[in-house]
């Protein structure tokens, strides 16, 4: 058994006072944290496993506690050793939005309404104080993230000083897109690997420790435009046209018209689809994961598709069309 487990075990005998009932390992993120399931005089708990000296487990207490303060379904913190990284959290299930979409639920209309309904929860309710922000630095900290990582390191494509200035200048226009929206709070991972079917008060809602207050239209994009799975077109644009509607009455989104609204949230995406694919790739060369691989083909395609209706992106459309995408398929292949 590692120290580690062996520490955690050992804190839960403390703190139940009895010893620790059976520790079951849960599939692991994209993080360094490690999730464990425990089941407690017939009720079941999660474990999250943050080492310190990698994971911070401040923000996730403070997320988790806004989010219930809003009036959401986070999981709640039961007992918590913030020095050796150690919580124990309410069981939110094993339900996955994810698993549901991908056994042919993806029309499955009560998923995506309460998703949103929850996201206007989220964005009116819950208290963004001291949250950092969405910044123009941290806007375009996650877009060089596609460039060092998918271009650089693992396409290993050269681009002229000529194509960089004009990549930059890409992400100039999307940064400032997302800047001139309007700030609210933002989960930043608002998608299908985070939310969970529970019978009441769906979804839960999971990896919400990042959050920051920034651009309205980034979390709609996340969970319309999902890295993991595609949805029909047409269901993305009704969906994102009930939740401006919806916005709109709670004045969330007042005095911007649905054209403003639909373009701020294809240049949204292409933000993070950016960031997204960098991550992706980062995730393989650094930290040895590589069942991320296989989403970077979607992920780059959402840019492809959206860029090409805008001609101030062209550069990027065609940098992502004829270079990185038939170069990451060749790779692949």
């Amino acid at each position: 058994m590692s120290k580690r487990l062996n520490a955690l075990e050992n804190w839960l005998q403390a703190y139940l006072g009895k010893p620790a009932p059976q520790i079951v390992p849960i599939t692991n993120d994209a993080s360094f944290r490690r999730y464990f399931r425990i089941t407690v005089d017939g009720i079941s708990y999660i474990i999250m496993d943050a080492p310190p000296d990698k994971e911070n487990c401040f923000p996730f207490v403070d997320i988790a506690q806004r989010l219930q303060a809003g009036g959401l379904n986070a999981p709640r913190i039961v007992a918590s050793n913030l020095e050796q990284g150690f919580l124990l959290l309410t069981d939110l299930g094993s339900q996955l939005y994810l698993a549901a979409l991908n056994q042919g639920q993806i029309e499955n209309y009560f998923l995506y309404s309460d998703a949103l309904n929850a996201l206007i929860l989220m964005q009116t309710n819950v208290d963004t104080t001291g949250l950092p922000l969405y910044d123009h630095n941290l806007l375009h900290n996650e877009m060089d993230l596609f460039t060092n990582w998918l271009v650089d390191k693992h396409l290993n494509l050269s681009l002229s000083q000529a194509k960089r200035a004009s990549l930059e200048n890409c992400f100039e226009l999307l940064s400032n897109s997302a800047l001139s929206q309007p700030q609210v709070f933002v989960h930043r991972d608002y998608h299908s690997r985070n939310l969970m079917i529970v019978p009441q008060h769906n979804p839960g809602i999971l990896d919400f420790q990042d959050a920051v207050k920034g651009a309205v239209t980034y979390d709609l994009v996340s969970l319309l435009r999902d890295c993991y799975i595609a949805l029909p077109l047409k269901r993305v644009k009704q969906w994102a046209a009930r939740y401006y509607t919806q916005a709109q009455q709670i004045s969330i989104l007042k005095n911007t018209d649905e054209e403003q609204f639909f373009r701020w949230f294809d240049w949204m995406g292409i933000q993070r689809h950016l960031k997204a694919s960098g991550i992706f790739a980062r995730l393989y060369h650094r930290d040895g994961k590589s069942g991320y691989l296989k989403d970077i083909p979607r992920t780059l395609n959402y840019i492809v598709e959206v860029s090409a209706n805008y001609p101030e992106l062209a550069m990027l459309h065609e940098l992502v069309s004829q270079r990185v995408l038939p170069a990451y398929q060749a790779e692949a292949a």
